[in-house]
């Protein structure tokens, strides 16, 4: 989450007056994240989030990802539900941009995560997938494996020289995941965002996930492999081990994995990482002058993906 499209209160409150959500009385931009623009508001009835769509998501998709969420809540998986304007309609526009006013989360994101924390972000990755097998839309993922060299192009055709030393790698890794990249895997709906900034926890129990922007149709392992990436290494992009065979604990309660994704999951945790390595760079070269964000550091997921290169996650 984060902010690039400044709103006034008067013309939120205008926006809810389409709204059966009461008057506002308060509201923030949230600063996490990256990729749309979010807002806490607080209204005389609740507090909701509304999401400005910004950049990479398309407006011809947010029917997949309200539906998705529809369909999950339904299944006992929590995350925010879409709240439907006076005429029903749950896609709407403010500043010229599409939106979506959606229902607020409690909880808290964990900063250290824990043995304990990753089995259950294991379990919910494996419920996602399974609970997702009767959802009858499909969405081809935006980010997928054969969209990296692109982006990267257009980080190489910037005159931003701070990265220069990354290209190189970057390059010989592209080539790399285009000759090894699988093909015939397990397919379904994945998140392909279980970020730590993206699920909240209560007394250190899943409350909730949220960031459904990112869902598409692809392999179940590559989700797992993102998840692994983002909840197994520690703030020096050091493995955590224990972590790891917790989250793969916790998925496999519900969901084994096959001996076809186990020898492609070392290829699917480079390209998690490149995947977040290429759009992180090209969100620092390409950064919007006044926007209320901070870009993250795409050395984190450099260094992960370096990992990867020397090391297995199931010999470490």
């Amino acid at each position: 989450m984060a902010v690039y499209t400044p709103i006034t209160k008067e013309k939120l409150s205008s926006f809810l007056e389409n709204y059966n959500t009461g008057s506002l009385e308060n509201f923030k931009g949230v600063l996490e994240g990256v990729e749309n623009t979010n807002y806490k508001i607080i209204t005389s009835q609740d507090t909701f989030i509304l999401t400005i769509f910004e950049k990479r998501v398309k407006k011809q998709d947010l029917p997949f990802f309200i539906e998705l969420q529809n369909h999950l809540s339904k299944k006992n998986i929590k995350c925010p539900s879409p709240i439907p304007n006076r005429n029903e309609q749950h896609i709407n526009t403010i500043e010229d941009k599409p939106c979506v006013l959606m229902s607020f989360l409690e909880g808290k994101k964990i900063n250290n995560a824990t043995f304990y924390h990753c089995q259950q972000i294991g379990e919910l990755t494996a419920k996602i997938h399974l609970h997702s097998k009767d959802f009858t839309i499909t969405r081809n993922n935006g980010l997928h494996q054969k969209h990296w060299g692109d982006i990267f192009s257009k980080c190489q055709n910037s005159k931003d020289s701070r990265y220069g030393e990354l290209y190189q790698i970057i390059e010989q890794e592209l080539q790399y995941l285009d000759k090894n990249w699988p093909r015939n895997l397990s397919t379904g709906i994945i998140h392909g965002d279980i970020f730590p900034d993206n699920v909240f926890f209560i007394d250190n129990k899943v409350s909730g996930l949220i960031d459904f922007y990112f869902s598409c149709n692809d392999f179940y392992a590559y989700d797992l492999a993102i998840t692994t990436n983002a909840w197994c290494f520690d703030k020096k992009e050091s493995f955590k081990k224990v972590n790891f065979d917790a989250l793969l604990k916790g998925y496999q309660q519900h969901v084994d994995m096959s001996n076809d994704e186990k020898i492609h999951f070392n290829t699917l945790l480079r390209g998690a990482a490149m995947r977040i390595l290429v759009t992180r760079l090209h969100d620092q070269l390409y950064h919007p002058d006044g926007a209320m964000v901070v870009p993250k550091d795409p050395f984190e997921s450099f260094n992960i993906l370096k990992w990867h290169q020397n090391n297995s996650v199931f010999d470490s």
